[in-house]
């Protein structure tokens, strides 16, 4: 009997190892799903490779057979076999743990039987019924309608005339840069406003018309930006490819939508696919291009499990099957500003090409900025009476207005002011932030919750108040101080709050931004969700609240996204040119701060990104710090942070003794707390490794696994879990 090797879904650190032998009565093709046993389990696997069986080791190879194959598809290719094996070694995961990740949920659970009706099923068209009526309506909060589309092309992009607006000079130059590569990576860095989207659109057109087979995957960072680009995409392209052209890949989805969604894409009947992060590691029939936008959002980067970089893989996949991948950002990430560079005495070009729209489109100016010392003002002040003047100003004109505080909920902390106690979580060492909608005290990190106190729990006192402040309050605050206007068409100045508490029910960010569209919102307040890739065009000022707290955190990132939120923001100014023109205004960014001399504001003022990049870079590189070293996370969760740092002081000792390779090159620092320290009632603690070879630093964490089960097994019963994060987003 043939012995095939199969990938299971298994985490690393159970030791179970990358791949399975099983017997099979028959070859099977590699890439081809089976059901095999695990256990005392019956679970899905994909068969990776297959082998003739020695007879003389039959006896001391007592394998399971495989029990069923899932035949009725296509086997999975192996240039996605090689993404999951380069995602699995790169990552420091086990194949089939990231393997069948990459597999809807739903398929997990299907016989052989089961997966021939279904395909039969998607094959014979969509058919009505209470089931799909039923599993529509259990889709995540923000998810954009899903239907399945098994038709073939409509018409060939050649048969009609194209629904396209004409390109901008810069436009152009940037669509033949990108579009005369035959692969390549390429950074496409455009103002706010500039057009970027009709360029990966044009791209997307040139690459469909050249291949009736290929496919283009453009990426988003969050969630709440696929509706109104899953509208973009459809509304270029239906008239040849149907109404429900454009696959969706994200988490929002239902189980059996992201099934069905994964089949069109697999079987190559829908050529067009949008996604976040997941949506990089598809099975794509023919995948032709990649579009990432907004390729500097840290969204891309996966926090729990397999801790894969989304825009890293895609740069990689495109490398692999010699397609063209676009990174697209006003304020692109320095590790790809830096890959984009141009040859210097001192260093080599970049392996990227760097293409760039300064321009926006009509002529529109970038939102220019104003700056407001809050130390003039009380530490009580909310917002300065200039900048309430301004926004008065501009609502009474027919503008709206737009205000940034990063801190959802109504406050950070409520404490009492006769003990000096604080709404601490019970579980994180972290504060409960006060909600006032509901009257909660709620954890942000591990979601614990509990009704607001009458009484303080510590000394009985009533004296409790909130302490700083949120959106939720801050949206109350901005009701007060403009509820007395009254508008040109009779209205009360509304003031609508847009964060991860007021969208969380079906339809509500859709919702919320359709107010905003129509113009029936005057002021829109929110966290950073609001200050990403959304076309407002109405939007004549945005102010930014209590932005100095990352200028000096620990996080040698935090600069970096700083600017780019700030300069994202400010994007959401002035957009339409010709509006603004009209009300003879133009767009502002007004920043509230106590260091109005800080040279990332200065360089801000000039929306000079170029500049700050070349400074952040120059400290990184005397620092040692990324993209001129790589980096790795080993930490560890316990019961106690004692059991946490001795784990991982036993690992470093073993690795010592062992004379790991690549030990000369990297680096291990001792371990030390997580910023957070405890979340969920586990202790966390982590060791950073670092080097300057990124091959050195790979090496040693692959010859590191297994003295981790080593130290696993000898370890208190405290330890409860450990995992390592190559290239971490944060330290």
């Amino acid at each position: 009997m043939p012995i095939v090797a199969v990938a299971v879904d298994a985490p690393f650190h159970s030791g179970i190892g990358h791949l399975l032998s099983y017997h099979s009565e028959c070859a099977i093709a590699p890439g081809s799903l089976v059901r095999v046993p695990l256990g005392k389990r019956d679970v899905l696997g994909v068969v990776w490779s297959s082998e003739a069986d020695d007879p003389a080791h039959s006896p001391e190879r007592a394998l399971k057979d495989v029990l069923q194959v899932l035949d009725a598809s296509t086997p999975l290719s192996a240039d996605w076999r090689g993404l999951m094996e380069f995602t699995a070694r790169y990552y420091q995961r086990s194949l089939g743990e990231v393997a069948l990740m990459a597999l809807p949920s739903a398929l997990q659970d299907h016989t052989a039987t089961q997966w021939q009706q279904r395909l039969d099923k998607l094959a014979n068209g969509p058919k009505k019924s209470r089931t799909r009526k039923k599993a529509a309506s259990a889709a995540d909060t923000n998810a954009a309608p899903i239907a399945v589309d098994a038709a073939a092309p409509v018409v060939s992009l050649d048969s009609k005339p194209l629904g396209k607006p004409a390109l901008t000079a810069q436009q152009q130059q940037a669509l033949e840069a990108i579009g005369s590569q035959a692969g390549g990576v390429h950074l496409l860095h455009g103002a706010t406003g500039s057009g970027k989207t009709e360029v990966y659109l044009q791209l997307a057109e040139r690459i469909l018309a050249a291949d009736p087979q290929a496919q283009v995957l453009f990426m988003v960072p969050e969630i709440n930006l696929a509706p109104q680009w899953q509208a973009l995409i459809q509304a270029r392209f239906a008239p040849w490819f149907g109404a429900e052209c454009v696959a969706i890949m994200h988490s929002g989805l239902t189980p059996v939508q992201r099934l069905h969604e994964w089949v069109a894409v697999h079987q190559g009947r829908k050529r067009l696919v949008l996604g976040t992060r997941l949506a990089v590691l598809g099975s794509f029939a023919k995948l032709a291009m990649v579009v990432i936008d907004e390729e500097h959002d840290p969204s891309y980067k996966q926090q729990e499990g397999a801790r894969y970089n989304a825009r890293d893989l895609a740069v990689w996949r495109g490398k692999q099957l010699g397609i063209p991948v676009v990174l697209g950002s006003a304020t692109p990430s320095l590790e790809s500003w830096y890959n984009s560079r141009s040859a210097t005495a001192q260093s080599p070009a970049g392996n990227y090409q760097r293409v760039s729209m300064p321009e926006r489109i009509g002529g529109g100016a970038l939102a220019s900025l104003r700056l407001v010392d809050m130390s003039a003002y009380p530490r009580e002040t909310v917002l300065a009476p200039s900048l309430l003047k301004a926004m008065q100003e501009r609502i009474t004109a027919g503008e709206q207005c737009m205000v940034l505080l990063n801190r959802r909920g109504y406050a950070p902390v409520l404490g009492c002011g006769s003990c000096g106690w604080k709404s601490d979580c019970p579980h994180c060492s972290a504060h409960q932030v006060v909600h006032k909608s509901d009257r909660s005290l709620r954890c942000h990190h591990c979601g614990w919750s509990t009704r607001v106190p009458h009484h303080c729990p510590r000394c009985g006192s009533v004296d409790l108040a909130p302490i700083g402040r949120g959106t939720e309050q801050l949206q109350e605050l901005l009701q007060e101080q403009l509820g007395s206007l009254v508008l040109d068409d009779g209205r009360i100045p509304q003031v609508l709050r847009i964060d991860a508490d007021s969208t969380r029910l079906k339809g509500a960010l859709q919702e919320s931004l359709a107010q905003v569209h129509r113009g029936d919102v005057d002021i829109v307040v929110g966290t950073q969700m609001i200050a990403k890739g959304h076309d407002f065009r109405r939007i004549g000022l945005v102010a930014v609240v209590q932005p100095d707290g990352a200028l000096y955190s620990s996080d040698f990132r935090a600069p970096e996204r700083l600017f780019a939120l700030l300069m994202q923001a400010s994007g959401r100014a002035g957009r339409d040119a010709e509006y603004m023109q009209g009300s003879a205004s133009t767009p502002e960014l007004w920043l509230q701060t106590r260091e109005p001399q800080h040279v990332l504001y200065a360089a801000l003022a000039k929306q000079d990104y170029p500049g700050f990049a070349a400074v952040q870079l120059r400290e990184r590189e005397q620092a040692g710090m990324p993209p001129f070293c790589y980096q790795a996370l080993l930490r560890a969760d316990a019961k106690t942070q004692e059991d946490a740092q001795a784990f991982l002081r036993q690992v470093a000792q073993l690795a010592r003794a062992a004379s790991l390779p690549g030990q000369d090159w990297v680096t291990v620092y001792p371990p030390v707390p997580l910023t957070i320290q405890r979340v969920a009632n586990a202790e966390r603690a982590q060791v950073l490794l670092e080097s300057t070879s990124r091959k050195a630093l790979q090496a040693y964490l692959t010859a590191l696994q297994p003295l981790l089960h080593q130290a696993r097994a000898q370890a208190p019963k405290g330890l409860l879990r450990w995992l390592v994060d190559v290239d971490p987003m944060a330290i």
